[in-house]
C-alpha cells in the first residue's frame, strides 16, 4: 500500500497530498454559509496557506424547502468579487474559483450547459438531493434536519445509500469533474448509519470511474468535527491509493474561521493509512 506523503508543493501526484491548499470553501453566496469572500482569503493567509479554492454550490431541478445553492446571478457576483480578490492578493495567495456541482439525472444537460459558461479552476462533483419516493420534492441526503432524517428512514437507509452511490457513479461519468467531494458523507447525521464495507463493490466501481476521468478524491476534514474522522473513511482512501488516485484536502468551511480546519489532524491520520 502506497503511503501518503506531505509536500510543500500543490501537487496532485498519487499518494501525495498538499496541506497548503484548502480546496473546498463556501461563502454567503450559497445562502447557508456566512462571511465575505475576502474574510476567507484573509483567514487562509493567516494560517499560511498558498491557495484557497472557493467551491460554491450548483444545483438544477431541485424542489426543496430551502435554497442552499447559487443562482446564475449569484455566480456572476461570485466571479466578479473573486476576480477582484485574485488581483488584490496576487503574490500572497492563489485565489481559485470553483464549483461544487450537485448531480441531477433529470437535469444533467442543464448542468452541462451552465458549467460550460464559465472557466472554473475546479469542478467538484457531489450528490445532495435525491427525489423522494414517498412524497413530492427532494430529500437532502446530507441534512441534519429531523424531517430529512425521517424521510430517509421511511424509504430505507440501505436503499438510499445504494441509490446514492450508483447516482454518484453516473455523475462522475457524465460531468466534467476534477474532484469527487466527500464521498461517504451521505446520511452523515443518520443515527448509526455509515457507508461501510457492505458497499465496497459499488465504491470500487465509483473509484474506477474517478480514475478513468483523471479526477482527484477529496479528503474532507469537516468529518473530524461531525464524526471524529474525515470523509471518506480509511478503507475508501486505501482503495483510492491502490488505484493511484490523487488526494486533495478540503475543509468544507462555511465560516472564515473554519478555513483549514482539521488539517493538523489529517497529517497524522493519513500517516497511518
Amino acid at each position: 500500500m502506497p503511503k501518503p506523503s506531505f509536500t510543500s508543493q500543490n501537487t496532485s501526484a498519487p499518494g501525495e497530498i498538499s496541506l497548503l491548499t484548502d480546496g473546498h470553501v463556501h461563502t454567503k453566496y450559497c445562502h447557508h454559509a456566512k462571511g465575505e469572500m475576502e474574510h476567507y482569503v484573509l483567514s487562509a493567509i493567516s494560517i499560511g496557506l498558498e491557495e484557497i479554492v472557493f467551491l460554491e454550490h450548483m444545483e438544477a431541478g431541485v424542489e426543496c424547502c430551502k435554497t442552499t445553492w447559487l443562482t446564475e446571478s449569484d455566480f456572476d457576483r461570485y466571479f466578479s468579487e473573486g476576480q477582484q480578490l485574485q488581483e488584490k492578493y496576487a503574490g500572497k495567495i492563489q485565489v481559485s474559483l470553483g464549483v461544487e456541482t450537485g448531480y441531477s439525472p433529470t437535469h444533467k444537460e442543464e448542468l452541462l450547459e451552465r458549467l460550460a459558461k464559465r472557466n472554473w479552476d475546479r469542478i467538484g462533483v457531489s450528490y445532495h438531493f435525491m427525489p423522494s419516493t414517498t412524497a413530492s420534492g427532494h430529500i437532502n441526503l446530507l441534512s441534519k434536519k429531523k424531517r430529512s432524517i425521517k424521510a430517509i428512514e421511511a424509504i430505507g437507509t440501505r436503499q438510499v445509500l445504494t441509490n446514492y452511490l450508483s447516482t454518484l457513479t453516473e455523475a462522475v461519468k457524465f460531468l466534467p469533474g476534477t474532484v469527487l467531494c466527500h464521498l461517504d458523507a451521505a446520511l452523515r447525521f443518520q443515527p448509526k448509519v455509515r457507508i461501510d464495507q457492505e458497499y465496497l463493490g459499488q465504491i470500487r466501481l465509483l473509484l474506477s470511474e474517478v480514475k478513468k476521468k483523471g479526477m482527484a478524491l477529496e479528503i474532507n476534514t469537516s468529518g473530524f468535527t461531525i464524526r471524529g474522522l474525515p470523509f471518506p473513511a480509511r478503507f475508501i482512501i486505501m482503495e483510492a491509493l491502490e488505484l493511484g488516485i490523487p488526494l486533495v484536502p478540503g475543509s468544507d468551511a462555511h465560516a472564515p474561521d473554519e478555513v483549514g480546519r482539521g488539517f493538523e489532524l489529517l497529517l497524522s491520520y493519513l500517516g497511518t493509512v
